[in-house]
């Protein structure tokens, strides 16, 4: 797929590097308007047409990521690909939920992953349009999942052999301890007994009456769990991007999540394992749907009562190759009970009790783990 006449709008402050890749850009046949700023960026994009933006996310006048939502408002179908540096990556996370594709880390070694990435963009962004099918046998597809593959396992072994630049990815994953949505709210704690903790949260609105919340424990217990979280997180903003455009509600019903998750994580060839509960709530009527992968995790209703763990059997982690299918539970919330994720030890259920919501803390003198409620009151 070539990009010729394919019309770019880039917005990028660094007068070097976008010459740079404007001339790249120009050398493939393509189109490109650059903007120096956020500002300039989206009077462009609301007076012309572009087939794809490509963004660096610190700029002066307008950031990247007020420009980015701006730019959804205004027409959601433009894939957009942002640029980051190694130490925002919370923006990133952001940006991906907001509607971008796809990232970029600077500085970029190789022009030609700009141009895989836009190829990339521009391809599932015609798939969602035409609703066809992708078709494997691509001879580019093939280049581009050779391409991923090679990036990812260049992006983990850095991770791995530094706890300190996985410590500070994951970090800025972790939301606050306390998450208020407009129907409800989230609280969590997870303990770590080293840099990295294998164990991740997150939670999202998905539309107006939709709050997805999930917990995850990656294995092995190391460095990668930080990549872990940076794939699962990554995963789950495309499905959200792709609610937004209206092109699927998959993250509305767990049991498709889990599913396509485990297809990912397997499809990376990282050797992740995960276990993982996955619950969608609909705020209109207080229904919660539940769907569990391995046998890590518990989930609770919490009332007046205490603790109630519900049952959902064990079965194979995502990763697994011998993956079957989650467990699944549908349950009625009422009045006072709260939706609870955590894990089997007997002191994390004690401080979820004594409602000591920390976020995420390093404790050696607590098991890792933890747990995470939802309040619909």
């Amino acid at each position: 797929m070539a990009l010729t006449d394919i019309s770019v709008l880039f917005v990028e402050d660094d007068p070097i590097f976008s010459q740079l890749l404007t001339d790249f850009l120009h050398s493939k046949g393509a189109v490109v308007r650059h903007a120096s700023n956020g500002r300039e960026g989206l009077d462009l994009f609301s007076e012309l047409k572009f087939d794809i933006v490509i963004a660096d996310l610190n700029m002066p006048k307008l950031g990247g990521l007020p420009m980015l939502r701006q730019m959804m408002a205004i027409n959601a179908n433009v894939p957009a690909i942002v640029i980051s540096g190694n130490d925002v990556m919370s923006d990133v996370v952001e940006a991906l939920r907001i509607g971008a594709c796809d990232y970029l880390v600077k500085p970029v070694a190789d022009l030609f992953i700009i141009e895989a990435a836009i190829e990339q963009a521009l391809s599932q962004s015609a798939q969602h349009s035409a609703k066809v099918a992708y078709d494997p046998t691509d001879v580019f597809a093939r280049q581009l999942a050779e391409l991923s593959y090679q990036e990812l396992n260049d992006n983990l072994l850095m991770l791995e052999q530094s706890a300190h630049a996985a410590k500070n990815v994951q970090q800025q994953l972790f939301p606050s301890s306390h998450i208020q949505y407009p129907h409800a709210s989230i609280d969590y704690s997870l303990y770590k007994n080293s840099d990295v903790s294998a164990y991740f949260i997150d939670s999202t609105m998905v539309g107006e009456k939709h709050l997805i919340m999930y917990m995850a424990h990656f294995k092995p217990e190391d460095n990668s769990a930080a990549f872990g979280c940076v794939l699962l997180s990554s995963f789950i903003n495309q499905k959200l991007k792709n609610f937004r455009r209206g092109s699927s509600n998959a993250l509305l019903c767990p049991t498709e999540m889990l599913n396509y998750l485990n297809a990912r994580m397997v499809g990376s060839g990282l050797h992740i394992i995960t276990d993982m509960i996955y619950i969608c709530v609909d705020l209109s009527h207080y229904e919660a749907t539940i769907a569990r992968a391995g046998t890590g995790l518990r989930c609770f209703l919490r009332n007046t009562t205490g603790l109630l763990p519900l049952a959902l059997p064990d079965c194979q982690p995502i990763g697994s190759v011998l993956w079957s299918k989650p467990s699944v539970q549908k349950r009625q919330l009422a009045a006072g009970e709260n939706l609870c994720i955590g894990t089997h030890h007997q002191e994390h259920q004690q401080e979820l009790l004594n409602n000591h919501f920390k976020g995420l803390v390093f404790d050696e003198n607590i098991h890792a783990g933890g747990f995470m409620q939802l309040d619909c009151g």
